[in-house]
């Protein structure tokens, strides 16, 4: 069943999507995310900041455990104590948001995870699957479960919905 999702926070007034697949379901094939928003923002991703205004858009259970901080970017709320951040600012002057996820990556997967399908999505799994580089990186130079190095790639991994906790 075809849901209309209305969108009226600190970004975005009046932007409407449909959903048009269950949560979390029917995935393109090449996108297999090993955490979902939910997971994600329990964790600690985006140094709390990110989805502090989007509470109505997404289900209230993604919220209840999650490590937020409406004030500031707290590097200290993150998994693994670090900022591996750029700010929003760096990321459009790059090119990378999509005009319908002025937040980013991790706003387009949420809405995905919902059930949103949209013309961005072949580039963002294609990004997605990029990140993977840094996954072999940490194999190479870290023993296996030593959370302590590469902390900033390993909260990088975390930010891209990879677990970087099982490497």
């Amino acid at each position: 069943m075809t849901r209309l999702v209305i969108v009226n926070d600190l970004m975005q007034k009046g932007y409407r999507y449909l959903l048009t697949e269950p949560p979390g379901r029917n995935f393109h094939p090449d996108f297999k995310p090993e955490l979902t928003p939910r997971e994600m923002l329990e964790l600690g991703v985006f140094g709390g900041r990110y989805m502090t205004d989007c509470r109505n858009e997404f289900p209230k259970s993604w919220f209840v455990h999650a490590k937020l901080c409406r004030e500031r970017h707290d590097p200290a709320l993150n998994f693994f104590g670090v900022n591996a951040s750029r700010p929003l600012w760096y990321w459009r002057q790059k090119g990378w948001i999509y005009p319908e996820d002025p937040r980013g990556w991790f706003q387009w997967y949420c809405r995905y995870y919902m059930g949103r399908r949209c013309p961005d999505d072949e580039r963002q799994i294609r990004r997605w699957k990029a990140m993977s580089r840094h996954i072999a990186q940490i194999r190479k130079h870290c023993a296996p479960g030593d959370w302590s190095c590469r902390r900033k790639q390993r909260q990088a991994l975390l930010h891209w919905a990879y677990d970087s906790r099982r490497i």
